[in-house]
């Protein structure tokens, strides 16, 4: 990728490009790892019988032999301080360990480390056609829904489109006239390619009701909606059978199975096939296979048990067997592995993709071997007894373009890996060599202005910056750059009058049914002149991290100052979805104003 004028700003050449590297308590690194310095949950040695092995500045590895003794290596680094400023701003420098062009991949040799990708890609599905492997992910009432990725390793991903263009199944979904829909929307949903139609299939049951059924040729799109279901396949995993059929498993505790219409499009029955037991107790998350003429049904007891039912037919009966239970996630601070989903490669090794509870940053995909028994039953290749940090990779190694950088807004439409915040108007926004987003929504309340655009934050501590051009705004306007979630806070231009100032606002949250109860004040501000400028959010998503934001802007795009105490980001996760950048215009007087954003970039701290 060639480097724009941003950033080359940003990449100071003192930086030491050793990508992923964090500071973060002892870890062990696994066999044929990576070591010896910072790894995703901290400093990293080399487990009992194997040594870290010094290869060169930029790359140790563990291999077998004696153990105890670890080849260190000394990275120096310079980041902006986790805790916020005052009111007044002072200049500070930033410096990265990260550049798009020197992406090699994730890891290192053969091995990849957890997560495979630090995103917010919750209630994920994965399946593979031919040598291509595609995830599904829930999106609630973040529009267009439902992201499709593409990997060719299992661990390399890049956004390709969405299953759902538009949240058409309510008003709601389109923030206006007082009505949102915060935490509803798109759940986890049913994913699949059919080969004998050469058709991409998702599902997917709203707000407890009806079942929308979606399809495409392409994965990336377009897709369409195809039909209506009147059967809510709550937590749905679609199986199309060696002789084409087509089934869903749904439910949460009770269990059911339905054969769906030879399109795929309908249901043609519907049964019960499992329900709980009072020693298991809530149940969900279902996903469907047939492995070694083995029916599958893949479910979760939230948030820290998977389990296994198995039966020689669709219908059951099954038993069930639990594959894990507390296992030892590989991110510090985080949740159990739990959900997701399994895949094979096209040797026949399979493996099992769970995503963790990892807030402030949302739940994110971590990626294990399995082996199948002779019982018909799976068992997770742990490492030490937990989830491993790393291991060999699936298949060969194919990195794709990396999961940072610089955006342009080049050519006439958003790339997929942007989400608004509920559907847009598209009336009022425009993409042409940059972004130009009008006001929309005349409101003082962020979590009820249309046409917020949101970027998922790339964990662990990433640093996201826009340019924009404020010259067009008129009175009352609010436009900026935000933290976006149900505690939010932001950094940007407020236009009162004649006078334009830089604010840093904050204490903007939603109450427990996701109505605003506050829409903040500035916490920070000063006058500013001339019409462009740089916005800059520092954030560390880390769940056993500072879980901090902090604020800061430049009118030059070279010395950026810090404005106000910054943000603690909350981590509990009833709003489901993790924090995200979010850029957003709206008018608190009148509409009419408008602002352009010249370029997004994101880069690991």
């Amino acid at each position: 990728m060639k480097l724009s004028t941003l950033q080359r700003q940003i990449f100071k050449p003192s930086a030491v490009l050793l990508l992923l590297q964090l500071t973060g308590a002892e870890a062990q690194a696994q066999p044929w790892a990576q070591c010896g310095g910072q790894g995703w949950t901290g400093s990293t040695t080399c487990v009992s019988g194997w040594t870290c092995v010094y290869s060169n500045p930029y790359y140790s590895q563990c291999l077998e032999g004696s153990a105890g003794t670890t080849t260190a290596i000394t990275t120096t680094r310079t980041t902006t301080p986790p805790g916020g400023t005052t009111s007044r701003t002072t200049t500070s420098a930033v410096q990265t360990t990260s550049s798009a062009s020197s992406w090699s991949g994730n890891g290192s040799g053969n091995t990849f480390n957890n997560p495979v990708l630090w995103n917010d890609l919750a209630d994920l599905e994965v399946i593979r056609v031919g040598d291509v492997y595609y995830y599904s992910a829930s999106t609630m009432a973040y529009s267009p829904g439902a992201p499709v990725l593409r990997s060719y390793d299992l661990v390399n991903w890049e956004y390709i489109g969405h299953s759902v263009p538009t949240l058409d199944w309510s008003s709601k979904y389109n923030l206006a006239n007082g009505e949102r829909a915060y935490v509803k929307g798109i759940w986890a949903s049913l994913f699949g390619y059919r080969k004998s139609t050469g058709t991409f299939y998702w599902g997917g049951c709203i707000e407890f009701g009806k079942t929308y059924m979606y399809t495409a040729t392409n994965p990336a799109g377009p897709w369409s909606k195809k039909s209506t279901i009147n059967t809510c396949y709550y937590d749905a995993g679609l199986l199309i059978d060696d002789n084409d059929t087509m089934y869903v498993a749904y439910g949460s505790s009770t269990i059911n199975v339905a054969r769906l219409t030879s399109d795929g499009l309908g249901q043609a029955e519907t049964r019960v096939v499992w329900t709980s037991p009072s020693s298991i107790g809530y149940i969900e998350g279902a996903r469907f296979y047939k492995i070694n003429g083995n029916y599958i049904i893949f479910l979760t007891k939230p948030a820290n048990e998977q389990w296994v039912l198995k039966s020689s037919s669709p219908w059951g009966p099954y038993t069930e067997r639990r594959l894990l239970k507390d296992m030892t996630p590989p991110v510090s601070g985080a949740g159990i592995p739990h959900q997701g989903g399994m895949v094979s490669t096209p040797s026949g090794q399979w493996y099992y993709m769970a995503f963790i509870d990892a807030y402030p940053g949302g739940r994110i995909p971590v990626l294990a071997p399995i082996t199948w028994g002779s019982d018909g039953y799976p068992t997770v290749n742990t490492v030490n007894g937990g989830w491993g940090s790393s291991y060999p990779y699936p298949v060969t190694k194919r990195p794709l373009k990396a999961p940072y950088g610089t955006d342009t807004f080049a050519g006439t439409s958003l790339g997929p890996e942007w989400e608004w915040n509920h559907n847009p108007d598209t009336s009022k926004y425009s993409v042409n060599n940059g972004l130009t987003l009008s006001t929309a929504t005349v409101t003082p309340d962020l979590y009820a202005a249309r046409n917020t655009l949101t970027h998922r934050i790339l964990g662990p501590i990433s640093i996201g910056t826009i340019v924009l051009n404020y010259g067009n705004m008129k009175d009352g306007d609010r436009a900026g750059f935000a933290m976006f979630r149900d505690q939010s806070a932001w950094i940007g231009i407020s236009k009162t009058g004649t006078a334009t100032r830089i604010s840093f606002v904050t204490g903007i949250n939603m109450d427990s049914n996701w109505n605003t109860a506050s829409t903040g004040s500035e916490g920070a501000g000063a006058a500013i002149s001339g019409t462009k400028v740089w916005l800059r959010i520092r954030a560390d998503i880390r769940p056993g991290g500072t879980r901090t934001a902090t604020f800061s802007y430049s009118t030059d795009g070279s010395s950026f100052n810090n404005l106000g105490g910054g943000l603690v980001l909350k981590n509990d996760w009833q709003y489901f979805i993790g924090y995200r950048f979010g850029i957003f215009n709206y008018a608190t007087k009148s509409l009419g104003g408008s602002v352009k954003v010249d370029e997004f970039s994101m880069v690991l701290a």
